[in-house]
């Protein structure tokens, strides 16, 4: 079976090493000659998008990419047939999904295609190297190691963008608190799965009070509070999450820390402007580090082609 990248908790510490080395090594533009990749998204989005296309090509790859409107995955046909027809053309897919499960059911079906999850309603683990390859190059020159004993806390709703950044940093001896209101806080199945890397000396801790989990933090990740699809909870969800906006007040609590946000922003919701756009931002670099996920993820996937 051909190498999938669907998870960070499925991907082994040995492999994600791997993933975050090549990810910074220097571009050829000749790695992916002959290779074809089919981006399939099922949801909006805009640096996923931009950064797989760029890294695809930037490495000599040949890239087709397909909507939700083009494709219409288990409506217009099965996933199992978009699959075993994109695997024509494309020696890769990467797909963006509303549900995770989609992902067994294309490999299933065409197993000499390497997969590469793009987001799904559980796990980004693209993001999550993004956000990586982003703490390292702030705390240690890109060096991995600089991040163990590092305290990240995440802010607001935990989503599938907590899960991967958890298991991700726990993978590197790096300490997770996450601080959120009951029902938006991660299951105790996704504490287990993120604890399954504690191994290397990371930890991970729950609050439900925003300034609980940013003392002493020498970085404060947020998300959006209104996921895609959950529109028609907005107005509930501010009211729950109110307390846990990222602003200078909840700065001031922490130590000196950087900020990440995965983006799209819901500038004056989740965080506010001039945190946002301080001095201590690394947003644009993560968004920067989106392509390098991506050559890493590529060539790790094709090394083994």
């Amino acid at each position: 079976m051909s190498r999938q990248f669907i998870s960070i908790n499925e991907t082994s510490h040995e492999d994600l090493a791997r993933i975050y080395e090549l990810a910074l090594a220097p571009v050829k533009g000749d790695e992916l000659t002959g290779v074809g990749v089919s981006l399939v998204f099922e949801r909006p989005s805009l640096r996923t998008r931009a950064s797989s296309i760029s890294s695809v090509q930037r490495l000599g790859g040949n890239v087709a990419v397909f909507t939700k409107d083009e494709i219409g995955l288990d409506e217009r046909e099965s996933a199992e047939d978009v699959a075993r027809t994109l695997a024509q053309t494309s020696s890769i897919i990467a797909a963006r999904v509303r549900s995770h499960g989609v992902f067994d059911r294309m490999i299933a079906a065409s197993p000499t295609t390497s997969f590469i999850n793009l987001l799904s309603n559980e796990t980004h683990p693209t993001q999550a190297v993004a956000d990586v390859l982003t703490l390292a190059g702030h705390f240690g020159a890109g060096n991995l190691a600089s991040l163990r004993g590092v305290t990240v806390a995440y802010v607001g709703d935990a989503t599938n963008v907590t899960r991967s950044l958890a298991t991700a940093l726990i993978g590197l001896g790096a300490h997770v608190v996450v601080g959120a209101p009951d029902g938006y806080q991660l299951s105790e199945s996704s504490v287990a799965l993120i604890e399954s890397r504690s191994q290397f000396g990371g930890t991970i801790r729950l609050t439900d009070s925003a300034f609980n989990a940013v003392a002493g933090a020498q970085a404060i990740y947020t998300d959006s509070w209104i996921s895609m699809g959950l529109e028609a909870e907005s107005a509930q969800r501010r009211h729950d999450l109110n307390d846990f906006q990222v602003n200078s007040a909840l700065v001031t609590a922490a130590d000196s820390p950087v900020i990440l946000h995965c983006l799209p922003a819901h500038r004056g919701e989740e965080i506010t402007d001039d945190v946002l756009d301080s001095e201590n931002s690394l947003i644009w670099e993560e968004v920067r580090h989106r392509t390098s996920a991506m050559f890493g993820v590529l060539r790790w996937i094709k090394e083994s082609q």
